[in-house]
C-alpha cells in the first residue's frame, strides 16, 4: 500500500510535464520567471555566540520570486523568517558565564539580489546545464526583536533600554553568498545556498557596550544583570556577576552578523502566450520532453 501511494504522488508530481502541448505546461513557452520555496538553519555571529561556531541548527523559510535577465545574469526578491538566539550559558568561557546573559529573536527579512551562473543557459531554459554554480549579492531589510525571559514570562528587550539605550529594530543588511543548482526536471532545480549578511546594528542580541547603574525596576535589573544575587537568587559562586556600572557589557566596535543555509526548490513558471511563426501558433503537441529532459518531436 505504501509502494503504491509513492508511486501515485510521483505521478502527480510528473503529471504537468506529460500534459498536453496546449496546456499550462506547454514547453514552447519560454520560461525566464521562476518561483523558490526552502528551508535551512540561521547561525547568529555576536557577543553571545561562541568564538568559531561556523553553524547552528536554527529554523529558517523562505520564499521568493526570480528571473533571468541574460543567460547569466538573475534577480532575485526573497523574504525569510529565522530565529537566532545565544547563550552565555553555553560559551566555553567562565567570564561569558560569569555575565549570564542570553536572546531569542524572531527575524524577518526581505532582500532583492543579483546573481551570476558559472554557466550561461542555453537559448531556452530546458537546455540549461544539469548543474550550476553561483555567487550573490545585493541589499536587504532585517527586522529583529530580541526577547528574554523572567519569571516565566518573555519580554522584549529593546523597549526595557538595558544598557540605557534605544536602537532600531529594522537595519539594512548585505547578503553575500554562492550556491549551486542541480536540475532534477524539465521544469524544476533543487537549490544548495549558503549566504553571509553584513548587518549595520551591533544589538541584534541587546548586547553591545557597557553596563549601566541597575534600574529600579526589577524586570529591567534582572535583563541588565542577570546573574546579579539581588534579581536572581539562583547566581551564586563563580555564576555571581561581579561587574558594576561602566564595566565592558558588549563590543562595539564589531556589529552582530548572521548566516543563513538553505535548500530549495526552484520552478519555472510559463510566460507570455507561446512563441509563434508568422503569428501562427504551433500546431498542437508538436514537440514533448523525453525522461531526460530533452525536447522530441511527436509528430
Amino acid at each position: 500500500m505504501k509502494g503504491f501511494a509513492l508511486a501515485f504522488l510521483g505521478c502527480l508530481l510528473l503529471l504537468p510535464e506529460w500534459s498536453d502541448g496546449q496546456s499550462f505546461f506547454a514547453i514552447r513557452r519560454e520560461r525566464s520567471l521562476m518561483l523558490t520555496a526552502g528551508t535551512g538553519s540561521s547561525t547568529y555571529y555576536g557577543e553571545l555566540s561562541n568564538p568559531g561556531t561556523l553553524i547552528k541548527l536554527q529554523p529558517n523559510f523562505n520564499v521568493g520570486i526570480q528571473k533571468f535577465v541574460s543567460p547569466r545574469v538573475i534577480v532575485h526578491a526573497e523574504f525569510n523568517w529565522f530565529v537566532l538566539q545565544g547563550s552565555d550559558a553555553q560559551a566555553n568561557s567562565s567570564a561569558r558565564k560569569m555575565r549570564g546573559l542570553s536572546f531569542r529573536s524572531n527575524c524577518y527579512e526581505f532582500s532583492t539580489t543579483g546573481a551570476i551562473n558559472l554557466f550561461a543557459n542555453g537559448n531556452r531554459y530546458y537546455r540549461r546545464e544539469s548543474i550550476n554554480f553561483y555567487a550573490f549579492t545585493g541589499i536587504g531589510l532585517l527586522y529583529f526583536n530580541p526577547t528574554g525571559t523572567y519569571k516565566g514570562k518573555t519580554y522584549s528587550l529593546e523597549p526595557l533600554h538595558t544598557e540605557g539605550v534605544s536602537y532600531s529594530r529594522v537595519v539594512p543588511v548585505i547578503p553575500v553568498g554562492l550556491g549551486a543548482r542541480l536540475r532534477i526536471g524539465p521544469n524544476t532545480n533543487v537549490v544548495l545556498e549558503g549566504g553571509y549578511r553584513k548587518t549595520f546594528t551591533d544589538y541584534l542580541d541587546d548586547v553591545s557596550n557597557k553596563y549601566t547603574a541597575p534600574s529600579s525596576n526589577p524586570v529591567v535589573a534582572y535583563f541588565q544583570n542577570p546573574n546579579n544575587p539581588s534579581y536572581n537568587p539562583g547566581a551564586t559562586g563563580s555564576e555571581t556577576n561581579t561587574f558594576n556600572a561602566g564595566s565592558k557589557r558588549g563590543d562595539p566596535k564589531h556589529t552582530d552578523s548572521y548566516f543563513l543555509l538553505n535548500v530549495k526548490v526552484e520552478y519555472y513558471l510559463p510566460s507570455g502566450n507561446g512563441e509563434k511563426r508568422r503569428n501562427k501558433p504551433f500546431k498542437r503537441s508538436t514537440y514533448r520532453f523525453n525522461k531526460k529532459g530533452q525536447i522530441r518531436r511527436t509528430n
